[in-house]
């Protein structure tokens, strides 16, 4: 019936162009050759017999081209109607405005269909390639990067699922046209898997060229309605298309004879089908008229992305409005910061003149201290000093005796001029040890051997408070590690402590013990007397600047004292003893540099 109503279509056509019918001359149609020259002539003949019996005043010659002659033929206008694959049609739509009258058909007689699709074929005994993934690292053979069902269609299910051939095949080898050679160089071994045209492996082993198991379908689609095996989605078949210079009445009546075609050896027309899916196909693969799309000029990205771009405007507009909030909280900012700044330097400015006035008043409370230890010892100190010097006017008196009277003995003045230059060093090391002492100087803390501190206080002690009775018992380290310190603070701290302990014991019996040793990193200089101890407010107060449990004394002793031993980085307290009296224990860092 639908043969019928075509034919009675074209009637109608060739009855009211009469003029066309006295126009005798030849049509030429270019068919695009995917199986060579002589196949496409072959392949074709029956249509062109066809429209050669339905326009008698015509002579129908099919053409065979390959894609560049087309694009030639095109060119020069030596055709005027052109059979090739969808893929081909799309980009010559585009570029040279051809516009499609019928879709072929082709198949058996009761269900012929009008879809192509591509066919993936491997050795059959290939167990390593099952799905088009697996495509990946292989040599894959195509006819044509411009082969719609030779590449393109498989192009497109590769890149659906993430693969892209030329840089994931390990070769994409071009066999040309015709497209069975790509079977021959898959049976050689030249290639891995290649890429057919859908129902032309059925072909080559309806003519004997393939044996029936010879290859397998790598991802094998079915239940599309297609009778041949394949590896795609379908497409539609092969438009036949008019050239923008073909005459409009001659297409029309082409048309008309098309679609009135009966099936003949499996080849049939329809009327001309949607080719939405190869565009969708090319636009989603960036090449033939979307190829602009891979590097697309700016006002093309400006017409597809302009509602982004609009967002992107007014996202800019908000991030200049926020700079310039940002900005002016910046200058702000920064005026209080600076502001701040500056009220910091004097506060710091004030901080170090209040420091350095501290210091100050730290070091001449510390003198004042030393002073005041010289002071509550000065009537022994004129005490000791008085015992050389007399001694050194009595052997003086006896020598000027001797010479007087005319008597004198070389040895026995030799004797006497020893003895007063004993008693004058004597004198004069009490006045060296008393004057460094109390010498004003910046404090100079380094490595120094606490025996030898300890010793040489204890002595100085001794000889400034003339107290031959009481008794200084010394415990010193065998090999005392030296400590970092200031020699003349800690003689301060430990003069202070023994004259403490003196004032303590002024109507008790016993003696001072003084105990250096060293743990846990640091040394440890106890001071213990014999005295009655301390109350429970005297402990409860001991360090606090001006208290004192002495009638004359000012109460900044054992305050200047801590702090000196705190500076060190040590520390100083007071613990009753067992029995009786009271123990003072300070520390002192040792020198862990190496420094002996």
């Amino acid at each position: 019936m639908r043969n019928g109503l075509a034919v009675f279509l074209s009637l109608i056509i060739l009855a009211v162009s009469p003029l066309a019918w006295a126009d005798a001359g030849e049509v030429r149609v270019g068919v695009l050759a995917f199986q060579g020259s002589e196949r496409a002539a072959r392949e074709w003949e029956a249509t062109m017999a066809h429209l050669g019996r339905m326009l008698p005043d015509q002579r129908f010659m099919a053409v065979p081209l390959d894609f560049a002659s087309i694009e030639q033929a095109l060119a020069a206008r030596t055709i005027d109607f052109l059979i090739t694959n969808p893929g081909s049609y799309v980009a010559l739509e585009a570029r040279h405005a051809v516009s499609r009258i019928a879709t072929l058909e082709s198949g058996p007689a009761e269900a012929p269909t009008a879809a192509v699709g591509s066919t993936v074929i491997a050795k059959a005994g290939r167990t390593d390639m099952r799905g088009l993934a697996d495509l990946k690292g292989r040599i894959v053979a195509a006819a044509s990067p411009d082969a719609f069902g030779g590449f393109q269609i498989i192009w497109r299910e590769l890149d659906d699922l993430g693969i892209a051939p030329l840089p994931e095949f390990r070769d994409l080898r071009y066999s040309g046209f015709p497209m069975e050679r790509i079977a021959w160089m898959v049976r050689d071994g030249a290639a891995d898997a290649g890429i057919l045209r859908a129902c032309l492996l059925e072909q080559l082993i309806a003519q004997g060229s393939v044996a029936p198991h010879e290859f397998k379908v790598v991802g094998e689609v079915s239940g599309d309605g297609l009778p041949c095996r394949h590896s795609s989605r379908l497409y539609p078949d092969w438009p036949f298309a008019k050239l923008a210079h073909t005459p409009h009445d001659l297409a029309k009546r082409v048309a008309a004879a098309l679609l009135a075609m009966p099936i003949i050896d499996g080849v049939a027309w329809t009327a001309p089908l949607d080719y939405t899916p190869v565009h969708d196909l090319f636009r989603q693969l960036k090449i033939g008229p979307y190829a602009q799309l891979a590097n697309p000029s700016l006002r093309e990205l400006a017409r597809r992305h302009w509602h982004w771009l609009a967002v992107a405007a007014l996202l800019a507009c908000w991030w200049l409005v926020h700079v310039a909030h940002v900005e002016r909280l910046v200058r702000r900012r920064t005026a209080d910061l600076k502001a701040a700044n500056t009220e910091l330097s004097r506060q710091m400015l004030e901080r170090e003149r209040a420091e350095e006035l501290s210091n100050r008043h730290r070091a001449e409370r510390d003198q004042f201290s030393r002073l005041g230890i010289l002071g509550e010892m000065a009537s022994n100190m004129a005490h000791e000093l008085n015992q050389p010097l007399a001694a050194c006017i009595n052997y003086a008196k006896g020598m000027r005796r001797m010479l007087d009277t005319g008597q004198a003995d070389p040895a026995l003045l030799a004797e006497g001029v020893n003895a007063v230059a004993d008693q004058a060093e004597r004198a004069a090391a009490i006045i060296q040890r008393i004057r460094g002492f109390v010498r004003r100087r910046p404090p100079q803390r380094g490595a120094v051997d606490i025996n030898e501190v300890v010793r040489e206080t204890v002595e100085m002690f001794q000889s400034l408070t003339g107290r031959k009775s009481l008794a200084i018992h010394l415990h010193l380290m065998a090999e005392a590690p030296r400590v970092i310190a200031d020699k003349v603070e800690v003689q301060q701290v430990l003069l202070n402590l023994l004259q403490n302990a003196m004032d303590a014991m002024a109507a008790e019996e016993g003696g001072i013990t003084v105990r250096v040793s060293a743990s846990d990193g640091v040394v440890k200089v106890a001071v213990r007397d014999a005295g009655p101890g301390l109350s429970a407010e005297a402990d409860a107060h001991l360090f606090e600047p001006f208290f004192t449990t002495k009638p004359e004394g000012l109460g900044l002793g054992l305050s200047i004292c801590r702090t000196i031993v705190e500076s060190h980085g040590g520390r100083l307290w007071a613990a009753p003893n067992d029995g009786r009296g009271l123990t003072m224990r300070f520390t002192l860092p040792i020198d862990h540099t190496g420094t002996q």
